[in-house]
């Protein structure tokens, strides 16, 4: 599935990394906020509602040569309990579609997300080439959602993370838990590496006069907010292959409403 050129990314619920020599584990932060879904009044940000989640990753790293973090390789995002998540409404797109095809290939009502973007760097020619690739996930079978992140220019790149979700212990809910690709560029480059991701899950349909939302948030917000835990699984590969993982908490405000 890797069709590169010079280019690419994750993801995401997304979706990348770069390799040197290894250093200090990456350091990552994180943002989560609630946000309305476009064209559904009375969602967003409110207890017991449909909302999009739009979750923000800031990932820095100092590998050699480009200084940036070592290749990302798995995701893992806890939401709060109380998030119930309902695939069931809405289309789906397989896998091997998205493998074969891209999003193109795919039903337009099986977006799962608006398109996000994905900042990535690789070490080109002795230089440092950044760019933004595009990151959009997608509904497929099985309770699976796919992000999918394309690269054009100067990285040209196209990867795909299936995710499947678990049950978290307590004070957690849904689990997403993505395997992320290594992506090479160009033939003697290092792997691409991911230093952003912004992607903004959520979609909604309408059956009859109701509203079905992909996701709904809790009815009760614990005293100080709702948490949410994330961990990034990074590889270098060089000198050895070494893997680190890197935990970073969030605590959502609890809504005004």
């Amino acid at each position: 599935m890797r069709r590169a050129s010079t280019c690419l990314v994750l993801c995401g619920l997304v979706v990348v990394g770069l390799c040197g020599v290894a250093s200090a584990a990456p350091t990552v932060t994180l943002k989560v906020k609630p946000v309305p879904l476009k064209g559904f009044p009375g969602t967003g940000d409110i207890l017991g509602a449909g909302a999009a989640v739009e979750v923000q990753y800031t990932i820095k790293g100092s590998e050699v040569p480009v200084g940036a973090p070592s290749q990302l390789r798995k995701v893992v995002f806890d939401s709060p309990a109380g998030v119930k998540l309902n695939p069931k409404p809405f289309v789906t797109c397989s896998v091997a579609t998205l493998e074969a095809q891209g999003p193109e290939g795919c039903p337009k009502k099986s977006q799962a997300s608006p398109v996000g973007t994905a900042g990535v760097v690789d070490y080109i020619g002795g230089e440092a080439v950044r760019e933004n690739a595009t990151l959009q996930a997608f509904f497929s079978p099985h309770g699976v959602l796919s992000f999918y992140a394309n690269g054009v220019s100067p990285i040209s790149a196209q990867v795909l993370v299936p995710g499947r979700f678990e049950n978290a212990s307590a004070p957690f809910g849904p689990k997403f838990v993505g395997e992320v690709p290594l992506v090479d560029s160009v033939p003697g480059a290092p792997p691409v590496s991911t230093e952003t991701i912004t992607v903004k899950v959520g979609a909604a349909v309408k059956k009859g006069k109701k509203t079905e939302s992909y996701i709904t948030l809790p009815k009760k917000c614990p005293k100080g907010g709702f948490p949410v835990k994330s961990e990034m699984t990074f590889e270098a590969v060089a000198p050895s292959t070494t893997m680190e993982t890197v935990a970073v908490t969030y605590t959502v405000p609890c809504p005004k409403k």
